[in-house]
């Protein structure tokens, strides 16, 4: 679904609105009855945040993004390989600092409006230091109506290769370590204590049972590492902690892809409360990359990656886990890659495919997630730009994809579009 302003929007690339904090009083004032509707809602929406369109200082050191608006960059540069891809989208925000606290409290504004009451922040550690912080630690929790959402982080504890550098393709070593994930144990030290000063101590901070949510992106890397042993005193030492800063415990979730009995024992071995997914690649990534077959269209993504819900939630159950479901946007990493090149793609995703497969998990969520337990459903993504899973609005779907979700989580009186919010910034900007 289009918004109502949406043919206005022309060369956003350029000319980006410029927000002041006045400006986002207006907008939070214009919202608020939704936001009020929304945090009545039922489920725990989470969408996850990739926080790299700001002007990291060590984007230099990956030789990457030198116009200084981070991944926004592979955006903008991208070119349309096929037809229907999602390539050459333009965001209606502008290319958004998202560092900035002014223009992340306009988001917030229209997550909460939308439904979206938590956000997951992807978290980086390399070479003995952080990476990608700037957009949680200044943005979102620099922004004045950060507390009208909850905030998790995922440890995001994979290698980095050369995958975001647009011209780097396949042939030529895309996959080459630039910078491990591996810790040591006095990098562990520091991070602990990092998560739980900066982060878990924060009254928005997500938590379960009151105990603070962390999320690892790879179980099976954090015991690859040093063994199952290492990694189960690593994790043993967190729990200490984190009861000793006055919690009851933590909360440890893990994404998707840890199959195979070996992961099982892990899983037990370690504690593991909850898994979730990133994105439907997790259940599907073999039929995604299957030359021999055409490339899915988004229901039928969306029907294989459902039907793992119970396999899941079962499997899980018997080792004393719960299993949330997940909901995706859509998959398109072509703005990663040379221009020669072309990568297949999740064909004929729309705000429409997406609203009924959202009301599936919602009602997936509802039956089988029993309290004490949230009704927590982790969305990919709100601003996977170069994954083509956003649910931030652009040129072509305008705000279709947060309209969806307004009317599929946020109560039946709240009958504004999101984009109302929008339309409320738009006017104060030409005062």
């Amino acid at each position: 679904m289009k918004s109502r302003f949406y043919h206005k929007v022309k060369n956003v690339r350029t000319v980006a609105p410029r927000l002041t904090q006045r400006t986002v009083g207006v907008v939070c004032a214009a919202v608020v009855g939704l936001a009020a509707a929304a945090s009545a809602a039922r489920c725990d929406v989470a969408a996850y945040v990739w926080p790299a369109y700001h002007d990291e200082p060590r984007w230099a050191e990956l030789g990457i993004f030198g116009d200084g608006k981070g991944e926004w960059q592979n955006l903008y540069e991208s070119v349309t390989r096929t037809p229907g891809d999602r390539q050459e989208v333009k965001p209606l925000w502008g290319y958004a600092d998202e560092s900035d606290p002014v223009a992340v409290a306009h988001k917030i504004d229209a997550a909460t409006a939308a439904g979206v009451n938590v956000f997951i922040y992807d978290w980086y550690w390399y070479g003995g230091r952080p990476f990608l912080e700037g957009a949680l630690d200044k943005g979102f929790l620099g922004a004045k109506n950060s507390g009208r959402m909850k905030f998790y982080i995922m440890y995001a504890n994979h290698d980095v290769d050369r995958l975001w550098d647009n011209h780097v393709g396949t042939a030529d070593g895309k996959d080459k370590v630039v910078w491990p994930a591996k810790i040591s144990d006095a990098d562990w030290r520091l991070i602990v204590d990092r998560w739980i000063e900066k982060y878990f101590m924060r009254p928005n901070y997500y938590k379960i049972e009151s105990k603070p949510v962390l999320s690892i992106y790879s179980l099976r890397g954090f015991v690859a590492w040093d063994g199952l042993e290492k990694a189960k005193e690593r994790l043993d030492y967190l729990r200490a902690r984190v009861r000793a800063a006055g919690f009851p415990g933590l909360h440890l979730q893990v994404i998707g892809g840890n199959k195979g009995t070996s992961m099982r024992e892990a899983l037990v071995a370690l504690g593991v409360d909850s898994a979730t997914s990133y994105n439907w690649t997790d259940n599907t990534w073999d039929r995604m990359n299957d030359e021999t077959q055409p490339e899915l269209d988004y229901d039928e993504w969306g029907e294989l990656s459902l039907g793992m819900h119970d396999r899941w939630q079962k499997a899980l159950k018997e080792i004393g886990m719960t299993y949330f479901p997940n909901l995706s946007v859509g998959w398109d990493t072509n703005a990663r890659y040379p221009k020669s090149e072309t990568r297949r793609i999740v064909r004929n995703s729309t705000p429409e495919k997406f609203e009924r497969f959202a009301r599936r998990v919602k009602a997936w969520a509802e039956q089988n997630l029993d309290a004490p337990l949230p009704k927590l459903i982790t969305v990919n993504s709100w601003n996977e730009w170069t994954e083509g899973a956003y649910l931030e609005p652009d040129d072509r779907f305008g705000y279709g994809y947060l309209d969806a979700l307004r009317r599929v989580f946020v109560r039946a009186d709240a009958t504004q579009d999101v984009s109302a919010a929008k339309d409320v910034q738009d006017a104060q900007l030409k005062n």
